[in-house]
């Protein structure tokens, strides 16, 4: 006989579980009590919100769910913000949710929320585990519907009484690895498909994928002499540096690959939904009027026809499909076309300077010319992503920890299980002074684990994405983007960590190697000009170009 919180903890232990992210709460102290000694690591954070985007990050890089644990109430609505994050990134991940005991259900008793209705549209699935003896049931369902078709979170809600509880019930065995051979007659009417094309345009994207698939791609790009373009945050799809990768789709990319997409008759999708932030808000593919022959490949039927006619559509697994793609001789190639929007990219990827002593493409580009390959590097949103986006170099699989659905805090949590994950490769935290305040208290948990990050804060005083949208819509009447920060530096020397500020860019690569050599969580912090606003305009000449288009309207 166990109690609910053994057996709960012994199924995760079935699937594989090393390490969970939680903050505590007496809802669930038997899931605590059976995590006490069982070799799975429990890291402690300081809000849901955290504790749920670290589980997020976990299952972005080992392709596993994440797993996380929060108190009723408050506590499951603050982590929803991470639930978000994985339903719409595509992410496998099993949130465990504290709940009021059985007999006082719909009372409106203390802390008591309706999971079912709360999560209902922000997972895949959402259950209330009643009976002890069926916890086992219910994990290994939770593990197959996180991990089948497209990815995304499972929300399971623990009566704090069906925890205590025992029952003699026996464990079930982790997933079986599904047969994922695609049919030889599927591939061929893929390839015939992509051969008719005259502008043909590869987009790999999902987050089923490995650094063996990002291999194959380059081999089938190569031979076949095709462009790929990797949607938002999924740029370590493909090494930046093949000559067959062309840049990325989303904010703030490069109007020429856009063009391109516009200009493309035929889109070989390999994962990607094709989905509003990589066709910006479909203007430049509307399912309305569709341009282009979309070959859709994508591990959910769901997704076939959902916004685009699939001509052919296979439901597969992307990584088998492109394996195959790969070894099937090319029946034509597009070298002048590829060549053409590769030059285009390489220019792209030229600084344009931004105003200031501190300039946000100087640092990115120097981080991308001398980080190691397999370094990791996270961020949240703003608008400081954008110049990741377009200066630094992705050369591997699983080396960019972003959120496609644009939350802010994302970056400095993501960090900390990367570095957990992989305590031997370089974790660099990108953030603004906006976004990293979102999660700033975690730069405590990173101290208590030793999870030595390197947060690089961007601070030029304002939420920026916001004040850019303001400008350019009420130039002028500002309201609400400005911020007064702390001294971050002496933030994450009073945590125990480095911390010093940059105010010159000539002063930037010996930060970093102090940093580096500390071997503490790390933090530097950027002083940036107020007038550095994006990668192409200043915040004067986005007020500028606000006043003129109110002038013509």
């Amino acid at each position: 006989m166990r109690h609910g919180g053994q057996i709960l903890v012994d199924a995760l232990k079935a699937n594989g579980v090393g390490r969970v992210f939680s903050v505590p709460g007496e809802s669930f102290l038997a899931a605590l009590d059976g995590l006490h000694a069982s070799g799975i690591q429990n890291i402690v954070c300081r809000h849901e919100g955290a504790a749920a985007m670290m589980a997020e990050a976990q299952g972005k890089m080992t392709g596993q769910p994440g797993v996380a644990f929060v108190t009723r109430g408050p506590g499951a609505t603050n982590a929803s913000a991470g639930v978000h994050v994985a339903m719409q990134d595509s992410t496998p991940m099993i949130l465990f949710v504290g709940q009021i005991a059985r007999g006082d259900r719909d009372r409106e008793a203390f802390q008591e929320v309706d999971y079912r209705t709360m999560f209902g549209g922000l997972a895949k699935w959402v259950a209330q585990i009643d009976q002890t003896e069926r916890l086992p049931e219910y994990i290994s369902r939770a593990f197959h519907l996180a991990m089948s078709g497209r990815p995304g979170p499972v929300v399971l809600a623990l009566p704090e009484d069906m925890l205590s509880a025992r029952a003699e019930v026996p464990d079930i065995a982790a997933p079986a690895a599904p047969l994922r051979a695609v049919a030889p007659a599927s591939v061929k009417a893929v390839a015939d498909a992509l051969a008719r094309a005259a502008r043909p345009l590869v987009v790999p994207g999902g987050s089923v994928w490995s650094q063996q698939a990002a291999d194959d791609l380059a081999r089938f790009a190569a031979a076949w002499g095709l462009p790929v373009a990797a949607p938002f945050r999924r740029q370590g799809h493909m090494d930046n540096a093949h000559p067959n990768y062309v840049g990325d789709l989303g904010v703030g990319s490069n109007p020429v690959l856009g063009q391109a997409l516009q200009k493309a008759d035929c889109i070989l999708s390999l994962g990607s939904r094709l989905g509003d932030t990589l066709t910006r808000g479909y203007e430049l593919m509307d399912p309305t009027r569709p341009h282009a022959r979309v070959i859709h490949i994508h591990p959910s039927p769901d997704e076939l026809g959902h916004l685009w006619r699939p001509d052919p559509g296979l439901v597969a697994d992307p990584r088998e499909v492109v394996a195959a793609l790969a070894d099937i001789p090319a029946h034509r190639r597009w070298d002048d076309w590829t060549a053409e929007l590769r030059a285009a990219h390489e220019d792209w990827q030229k600084p344009r300077p931004t105003p200031g002593a501190v300039r946000m493409e100087d640092t990115v580009r120097w981080l991308s010319e001398n980080l190691p390959d397999d370094a990791i590097i996270t961020n949240g949103a703003g608008n400081y992503a954008s110049f990741i986006h377009r200066y630094y170099c992705f050369r591997r699989f699983g080396t960019q920890l972003a959120p496609t659905s644009g939350s802010m805090g994302y970056g400095l949590p993501a960090a900390i299980a990367a570095k957990l994950q992989h305590p031997d490769r370089e974790v660099i935290c990108m953030a603004g002074d906006g976004c990293i305040q979102m999660t700033l208290n975690e730069l405590s948990t990173a101290a208590q684990y030793g999870a030595a990050v390197i947060v690089i804060v961007a601070n030029n005083g304002r939420y920026g994405t916001i004040r850019m949208h303001q400008e350019k819509t009420y130039p002028g009447r500002v309201s609400g983007t400005d911020l007064a920060n702390p001294d971050f530096a002496a933030l994450a020397r009073a945590y125990g960590g480095h911390g010093e500020r940059v105010t010159d860019q000539a002063q930037f690569a010996a930060a970093f190697a102090r940093a580096r050599d500390a071997g503490t969580l790390s933090v530097i912090e950027l002083q940036l000009d107020p007038e550095a606003l994006t990668t192409t305009a200043t915040l004067s000449q986005t007020r500028a170009a606000g006043e003129a288009s109110l002038s013509r309207a």
